[in-house]
């Protein structure tokens, strides 16, 4: 009846699960829904604020193992729940755990199977040409892309784009400006604050994407679901779907 979130795909789980009102604390990262916004914050997973997790008296926390919270609220007397979904079986899995804590069995594979269903609608309306097209994801400015592996990684897989960070690569591999040069995307995906072409990377005007006009730059306030592994994802792939309508076609 009383849960900590620390993390915001958790908080979003929890919620779309009808849950909300049982969260009593989120981290600070958690802004969907809406409304989560007027509960207490308790710093995040790197940086918890365990004397306010305890003062919130939680039946139960959510996180992520490899951060030893756990060890240090377990040994406070509060249980701890880590959950660390890498895949989509893996979410569909979570979502269930979730909705079983909650004592809503059943519920999170309900949810799982909406999802699906919507992500299948999804794939039916890309565009043909767009099939088997590559695409480079970016994040942070260029600190990261979304691999093949990662959740956004799986989603464009789903909608038959080709994920120029491959599988050999890690889930969220650093790619140097050459790498992407020569990979020659067809389409490049990126928050709405990162000017494109971006600067100071030789060669990228002859990138194919950058020659036909074809970038997504997504609002910031949309991007969170596009990377999150929670019940969004859906909306993720609608997202991408819409922008690819929008451009020019291969």
């Amino acid at each position: 009846r009383r849960i900590v979130s620390l993390q915001p795909s958790f908080t979003e789980a929890i919620c779309a699960l009808g849950g909300c009102d049982t969260l009593v604390g989120v981290d600070r990262f958690s802004t969907w829904p809406q409304q989560v916004a007027l509960l207490p914050q308790v710093g995040s997973l790197r940086d918890p604020d365990i004397e306010r997790i305890v003062a919130l008296k939680p039946d139960v926390v959510l996180a992520r193992p490899g951060h030893k919270v756990d060890e240090r609220l377990e040994s406070l007397g509060i249980k701890v729940l880590t959950l660390n979904a890498q895949t989509y079986e893996d979410l569909a899995r979570e979502l269930e755990v979730l909705a079983t804590l909650l004592g809503r069995p059943g519920a999170g594979t309900r949810l799982w199977q909406q999802m699906h269903e919507r992500m299948a609608v999804l794939r039916s309306e890309m565009p043909r040409q767009w099939q088997g097209k590559k695409v480079y994801f970016e994040l942070h400015s260029g600190m990261a892309a979304a691999g093949e592996a990662s959740f956004i990684g799986q989603t464009l897989h789903g909608l038959g784009l080709v994920n120029i960070a491959g599988r050999d690569l890690p889930m969220y591999p650093k790619l140097g400006p050459e790498y992407v040069v020569r990979a020659n995307p067809g389409v490049i995906i990126t928050m709405a604050d990162m000017p494109v072409p971006p600067p100071k990377r030789q060669g990228w005007s002859s990138i194919a994407a950058l020659r036909n006009q074809r970038y997504c730059r997504i609002p910031n306030a949309e991007f969170d679901a596009l990377v999150r592994p929670g019940p969004r994802i859906d909306e993720a792939a609608r997202r991408i779907v819409q922008c690819l309508r929008q451009l020019p076609l291969p």
